[in-house]
């Protein structure tokens, strides 16, 4: 709109945006958010005549006088021109991440995936327009992930959630590779990989070199520290921890965590990306467990020290956190559905890295379980006896 160059009813148009990029000019930040988009815009005679134009008609009918409105316009046009010189990357004025990169197609990352790919099929087709890139190292966790998300499209077509076309769509939307060369020039990767520290940090030094400079990279981990990650990266300026929730095509929530070096632009693009896909993202600093799990594990944590302690069942304890407290299932039952391994290996490493704070401790009865192969859903046995994700009687000390 502000290069429209017409004649007719545009002018009120006009003259009200014009007026609000002069008033943004004299507040720094709303100045800066201004160029940011009108920058990249290409610099060409017939752009800067069209942004003359439309100031000159604007200072015909506006209250601020046609000469302090021309000086004003003037120093709009040197502050674009300014702008785009000093414009080395490209920026992030559309917001929709034009090709996206996911790293490992398991539980989350093949859920990421679908998600974003039937954001932009079904809600958005200027999103990811040049594609959803899907690398695995291994080729059959690749087609693992294919395969998965093949039955979950599937079965929303089987349900008239999609049409036949928009399933098509879906799939045709995403490129499943073992090539990581195929991530270089992706505007954001998102890392959904094990939960270990070394591998993360080793994947973000071999992508900081290899992607180009405008890559953002955001790690789905649910407990490991973003800031070590961002520093590996060697552009902790331009990363994020984006934690998403299993079943990722069902749970709204997404943690967007911000570490002190994040810039906040990409913070920003990143929240509004998460947007964009249909979830709902809440902001949060790099702490341990950001906001969901530094509430969740130590409250399943003494959920189990109850129980250790004899100070009451399994039944009961799960039974309470229901009725008293309007929870949908108990601790216990969450962190057999969860994987008692997961929760170990969680508070082992809060407990290591954070030897002072008294919220993290790991019940025996944790390490004897785990010990055991004991594990909850996963292996049929845990605080409960499973049949498959069927949930059986509890398991009494």
């Amino acid at each position: 709109l502000y290069f429209r160059h017409d004649n007719g009813s545009t002018g009120a148009v006009i003259a009200t945006l014009a007026n609000e990029i002069i008033t943004s000019l004299q507040h720094a930040t709303r100045s800066q958010n201004i160029l940011r988009y009108i920058a990249p815009l290409h610099s060409s005679q017939k752009t800067n005549n069209m942004l003359s134009s439309t100031f000159s008609r604007w200072a015909s009918i506006s209250n601020h006088g046609p000469k302090a409105t021309a000086t004003t316009a003037a120093a709009l046009l040197q502050k674009i021109s300014h702008a785009r010189q000093l414009s080395t990357t490209p920026t992030l004025h559309n917001n929709s991440f034009d090709k996206l990169g996911i790293i490992g197609l398991g539980l989350m990352g093949h859920g990421i995936a679908q998600t974003a790919a039937m954001a932009a099929v079904t809600k958005n087709n200027n999103l990811h327009s040049s594609g959803i890139i899907a690398y695995e190292t291994d080729p059959t966790f690749l087609a693992r992930g294919r395969d998965r998300i093949q039955k979950s499209v599937d079965k929303l077509l089987s349900k008239e959630k999609l049409t036949s076309s928009q399933a098509t769509a879906v799939m045709d939307k995403i490129t499943f590779t073992n090539d990581r060369d195929a991530l270089n020039d992706t505007d954001l990767i998102v890392e959904a990989i094990i939960e270990n520290i070394d591998l993360k940090k080793d994947l973000y030094s071999d992508l900081g070199d290899r992607c180009k400079p405008s890559t953002i990279f955001a790690s789905n981990t649910s407990s490991l520290s973003i800031t070590q990650m961002a520093l590996a990266s060697h552009r902790p300026e331009r990363f994020v921890g984006i934690h998403f929730f299993n079943p990722v095509q069902l749970m709204k929530l997404v943690e967007v965590v911000k570490t002190d070096h994040t810039s906040e632009e990409v913070f920003d693009t990143t929240m509004e990306w998460v947007e964009q896909i249909g979830k709902v993202g809440v902001k949060c600093r790099d702490t341990p467990g950001f906001i969901v799990n530094r509430l969740l594990v130590p409250n399943l944590v003494q959920a189990m020290l109850l129980v250790e302690r004899g100070d009451a069942s399994v039944k009961d304890v799960d039974l309470s956190m229901k009725l008293g407290a309007g929870h949908p299932m108990g601790p216990l039952h969450l962190a057999d559905y969860v994987g008692l391994d997961t929760c170990l290996f969680i508070m082992e490493g809060w407990v290591k890295d954070f030897p002072d704070e008294r919220a993290f401790v790991v019940p025996d009865i944790l390490r004897e379980k785990v010990k055991k192969n004991e594990l909850g859903r996963k292996t049929g046995k845990g605080f409960y006896n499973w049949d498959g994700d069927k949930r059986g009687d509890p398991i009494e000390l």
